[in-house]
């Protein structure tokens, strides 16, 4: 199987700093991190860990949601995936991802709601990524179209 490789320049201090994100396997593309903009309401044009998180959840979750639906006799059309990722402060210090709530709405040829359903929950629980992140919260809302 594969690896795929990201890296980080960071300058400066936590809260003065600033750094580049690369995705290197890919070279698709380099974004600007910030911390005070990472906790902000407003990201200002930057990104953050928690948006890289809910771009490989969704990106994951969209292909194991299709493979499961083939799997099970269906056919997937389309599939819109979102995921919001919430940072709280941990009560231990510093702070914690506390829940990722992934959306999902199918256009599914072959599946009735209760088997688009199923499909999505078995999803959410083999998704590599979902995997990874045990220990988080992960809700699901899912429909079809």
């Amino acid at each position: 199987m594969s690896t795929r490789t990201a890296r980080t320049a960071w300058n400066g201090t936590l809260m003065e700093g600033g750094g580049q994100v690369e995705l290197t396997s890919s070279g698709a593309g380099t974004f600007d991190v910030s911390f005070p903009k990472r906790t902000a309401d407003e990201a200002g044009g930057t990104t953050s860990p928690e948006e890289l998180i809910a771009a490989a959840h969704t990106s994951c979750y969209a292909m194991q949601l299709s493979g499961v639906i083939a799997a099970a006799g269906g056919t997937p059309v389309a599939l819109e995936v979102s995921a919001d990722v919430t940072l709280r402060p941990d009560p231990a210090g510093g702070l914690h991802i506390t829940t990722i709530a992934l959306t999902v709405r199918g256009e599914v040829e072959g599946l009735d709601e209760a088997g688009f359903l199923a499909a999505a929950e078995n999803a959410k629980a083999t998704c590599p990524v979902s995997k990874a992140l045990t220990g988080t919260e992960i809700t699901l809302n899912a429909s079809l179209a």
